[in-house]
């Protein structure tokens, strides 16, 4: 169970992920995420489920290397097996009746918005879809995006590719020069996603955001993922990811994402640590032999 059929590099610490869970591949929809540990003596991590498939009974995630548990998981190898995968978790996607859609995703973000912009588009919705990075090398899932969406539009901060700027500022020209949406849907860094629902709140085009507070048990008993929306507390395990963005207490939301940083900083170093350690030890080994 959970064996790892597919680990490659996809952008700079971004791994595509493909392992075998065959109830879950059944089950998910768009939207949905599972929780992961990738080995004993680890964290357990929330990842969206970027695809699936029913028939193989696997699932893709994209991971970024950021942490010592992350880390951990893409240095798994073809063969290997995850530990733990708990899932499909979260709310799905509620589609609705929308026509026309315009789906943001900012580095990371591109991959939990495109499981939903697949979604949108099966539902016989028109996509367009603008993602963005700070330069070139970081876009990632450029082609799938291209396929599923029936435009694609790149952004790059430093204009090394695609238009240069913000995907704000790209979303505010469409929106200036008369094109109409009946939902936006924005994902990828918390002042990113606060920045969207600003310029869609003065549109009146409704937005929907998918959140990424502390989660640990998934089931909303921890009260680690809770979030303010609408001036109430909901818990975004099971109550999301997904919410209104023009509700949401995007400050609140910062100031939880950081409280535990030092403590990744640190977990982070002592793997790096550890590595090296461990690379010294087998070279000290091989020339002994």
């Amino acid at each position: 169970m959970f064996e790892i059929t597919r680990n490659e590099l996809i952008g700079p610490n971004v791994y595509r992920i493909e392992l075998k869970a065959e109830k879950i591949a059944r089950k998910r929809k768009a939207g949905q995420f599972v929780i992961v540990r990738p080995v004993e003596n680890t964290e357990r991590v929330p990842l969206t489920i970027a695809a699936s498939d029913a028939e193989a009974g696997t699932i893709t995630l994209i991971v970024q290397a950021v942490g010592r548990s992350t880390q951990q998981l893409v240095d798994l190898k073809v063969g290997q097996r995850v530990l733990d995968v708990a899932g499909p978790l979260g709310e799905p996607t509620h589609i609705g009746d929308v026509k026309r859609a315009c789906v943001v995703g900012g580095g990371i973000g591109t991959a939990v918005a495109m499981p939903i912009a697949k979604a949108m588009k099966d539902a016989g919705a028109h996509v367009t879809a603008i993602i963005g990075a700070r330069s070139k090398d970081l876009i990632i899932l450029e082609k799938e995006m291209q396929e599923l969406a029936d435009r694609l539009i790149i952004c790059t901060d430093d204009g090394s590719y695609g238009r240069k700027g913000l995907v704000t500022e790209m979303l505010g020209e469409l929106i200036a020069a008369g094109e109409q949406f009946d939902e936006a849907l924005a994902i990828g860094p918390v002042p990113m996603m606060e920045a969207v629902c600003n310029v869609t709140r003065e549109a009146g085009i409704r937005t929907i955001v998918s959140l990424n507070p502390i989660m640990i048990d998934g089931t909303g008993m921890c009260g680690g993922c809770r979030v303010t929306v609408g001036g109430k507390t909901r818990f975004a395990c099971v109550e999301g990811p997904e919410f209104d963005g023009h509700e949401v207490d995007f400050a609140e939301l910062r100031t939880r994402l950081g409280a535990f940083r030092h403590l990744e900083e640190e977990a982070r170093q002592q793997l790096s640590d550890e590595c090296r350690m461990k690379a010294a030890a087998d070279q000290l080994k091989k020339e002994g032999d």
